[in-house]
């Protein structure tokens, strides 16, 4: 049997990252809202036109409800009625409508019976108070490093995020990151391949040659096998300048 872990963190965030964090659990509640009105005016359209004996093939067309074509009505429509959505990474929109369709689709299958269990009804609006705030970044950089940083600077200072953190203490972080990242590759004895344990004609019997290290009759180092030790040191650099945060 397969077992998946999962791990929950906490962040300890800043009140301008709380106040940034909390501006785009609304997004995600305003374009669930928005396509949930968009959805249920045309179904309210082709209900009342049925009261009046209109033949289906006359009925307002209902359209698509599927996360592409919702994300491309809310491309167009956002300018007008979210014309602060540039405030926001496009992810939490995304979010929003992403969870409705779901909704959708848990409320059509069980209403058609393809879904057991208990009965889903029609999604609900969301609202502030009664929904739990949540946003998912599911693409996007997470990489923020400064280029420039002198060694008289002992606090780094995060341009994206207005993080501030304690430079020894950040590099000390990056290269423990760095180090459960890295592979075996290059950091210890591997073994030889192609040994010959077999005796040969003049007693001589060929052994394992470890990589790095010169034939039995020779003297010197040999360089390391790929340039590994280069690019894991050449990355630590990167990451001693910069640290890890989060924006859409």
């Amino acid at each position: 049997m397969k077992a998946i872990q999962a791990y929950r963190f906490a962040l300890d965030l800043s009140p301008r990252q709380v106040r940034a964090v909390l501006a785009h659990a609304g997004a995600v509640r305003f374009a669930y809202n928005w396509a949930l009105a968009r959805v249920k005016a045309v179904a309210d359209q082709r209900a009342a036109e049925r009261s009046y004996d209109v033949p289906d093939e006359q009925l307002t067309p209902a359209g698509s409800w599927s996360l592409s074509a919702l994300r491309k009505a809310w491309n167009v429509a956002k300018h007008e009625v979210a014309p602060w959505w540039r405030e926001c990474s496009k992810e939490a929109f995304n979010t929003g409508l992403d969870a409705l369709v779901h909704g959708l689709s848990n409320w059509a299958d069980s209403r058609s019976g393809k879904r057991v269990g208990r009965r889903v009804g029609f999604p609900r609006f969301k609202s502030r108070r009664r929904s739990t705030a949540s946003v998912r970044f599911t693409t996007g950089a997470i990489g923020a490093v400064k280029t420039k940083l002198a060694l008289s600077e002992r606090n780094y200072a995060c341009e994206a995020c207005g993080m501030v953190l304690d430079r020894d203490l950040n590099a000390a972080r990056n290269l423990a990151a760095l180090a459960a990242q890295t592979t075996t590759a290059g950091s210890g004895p591997v073994a030889g391949r192609g040994a010959d344990h077999k005796t040969r004609p003049g007693g001589q019997v060929a052994a394992k040659r470890q990589p790095g290290t010169p034939p039995a009759d020779k003297t010197g180092t040999v360089p390391p096998q790929g340039g590994t030790t280069d690019r894991v040191l050449a990355r630590a650099h990167r990451m001693v300048t910069g640290h890890a945060c989060g924006h859409g």
